[in-house]
């Protein structure tokens, strides 16, 4: 039973959940962004798994997020049958809902065991998924400071 929550208790969450207590009022109204968060999941399409790194980044409207939250946020949506794709907008999706930034972006780096065990057999391939959302999406400046975060 503790091997399937750990697997997809991600069922069980949601962002209030997750969240908590963890929303803090700060008046900061620059890019928050915590990258390189690994994550584990299993393709709902092969039941294979996939994993990567999740890259997080927000810019507040005064309130912050605790930044472990980011990460929590990022779990519970990969502890579920997934795709990446999928993934990545939940991931934005949460973070708007939770504290309502200006801007949103995520980045997900994702290898899949159904690229390189079945099929085509191609190891060493990354798939890069992105949603971004608010001043992300509206302003190349704001996109382009998460970007170079990110690498």
């Amino acid at each position: 039973s503790s091997g399937i929550n750990a697997e997809y208790g991600g069922y069980e969450e949601n962002v209030e959940l997750v969240v908590k207590n963890a929303r803090f009022d700060e008046d900061y109204n620059e890019m928050v962004t915590v990258k390189d968060i690994e994550f584990y999941s299993l393709c709902e399409h092969h039941l294979i798994p996939f994993y990567g790194k999740i890259h997080i980044g927000y810019i507040p409207t005064g309130k912050v997020l605790g930044l472990s939250k980011l990460a929590r946020i990022a779990e519970m949506f990969t502890r579920r049958l997934q795709n990446q794709e999928r993934i990545t907008k939940q991931i934005a999706l949460a973070m708007v809902d939770a504290i309502r930034p200006s801007g949103v972006g995520v980045i997900v780096e994702g290898t899949h065991m159904c690229m390189c065990m079945r099929g085509v057999q191609k190891s060493g391939s990354v798939t890069m998924t992105s949603t971004m959302m608010g001043t992300f999406l509206d302003d190349p400046r704001t996109r382009d400071e998460f970007l170079r975060f990110c690498r």
